[in-house]
């Protein structure tokens, strides 16, 4: 059993926004794998489906960014899912919108959704990252505008690439792991 986590801010106004590339892909893997329907609970939709023939949840917190661990501790306690089988997807400004990275634990990045799974569940879950790239001036408001920012034309096209290419390879993450779903990632980026 997995829950596989797409991280992003509840809100109309900030459905199309860099720091909701996570909500992007979670939609996405619904669409496709044919979930239920979200329905709330845990301070989050969920829904349920399965992908390779893993029973998979899938959660979007609705708890706004800061606090995105909230919804993921109680879902992970609820259905009894251990660190290693969650799978937790968002942006990434250290990354171009052209570029898609995978791991287990590390640091946050300075990500307050990681900053704030990672102090609920420890850091030990699976991560895919998806680049939104980032501005030039790195302060605090030029952060915030930016991650709360839509996308360029070249930069939403990357961005559902991206999104497609997470909804592929998703199953490979699930059945045989982060190091097999990098190989493949690299495969795919480079045939771009």
């Amino acid at each position: 059993m997995f829950l596989v986590v797409g991280l992003g801010n509840p809100g109309a106004e900030y459905a199309a926004t860099r720091h909701n590339v996570g909500f992007m892909a979670a939609d996405e893997l619904h669409r496709r794998y044919n979930f239920s329907p979200f329905r709330s609970k845990f301070n989050g939709l969920i829904a349920e489906g399965q992908i390779e023939g893993e029973k998979v949840y899938l959660l979007k917190p609705q708890t706004y960014m800061n606090l995105s661990g909230n919804s993921v501790v109680q879902a992970a306690n609820f259905y009894k899912i251990l660190p290693e089988n969650i799978v937790v997807i968002h942006d990434d400004m250290d990354l171009p919108t052209d570029k898609i990275k995978a791991k287990i634990g590390g640091g946050s990045g300075g990500h307050n959704g990681i900053k704030s799974i990672d102090s609920q569940i420890t850091p030990n879950y699976n991560r895919i990252r998806i680049g939104v790239g980032h501005p030039a001036n790195k302060n605090e408001d030029n952060i915030v505008n930016h991650v709360l920012s839509g996308f360029s034309k070249a930069d939403k096209e990357n961005i559902e690439n991206d999104i497609d290419i997470v909804a592929d390879l998703i199953g490979v993450m699930i059945k045989k792991g982060v190091a097999e779903f990098s190989n493949q990632l690299g495969m795919r980026l480079t045939k771009k």
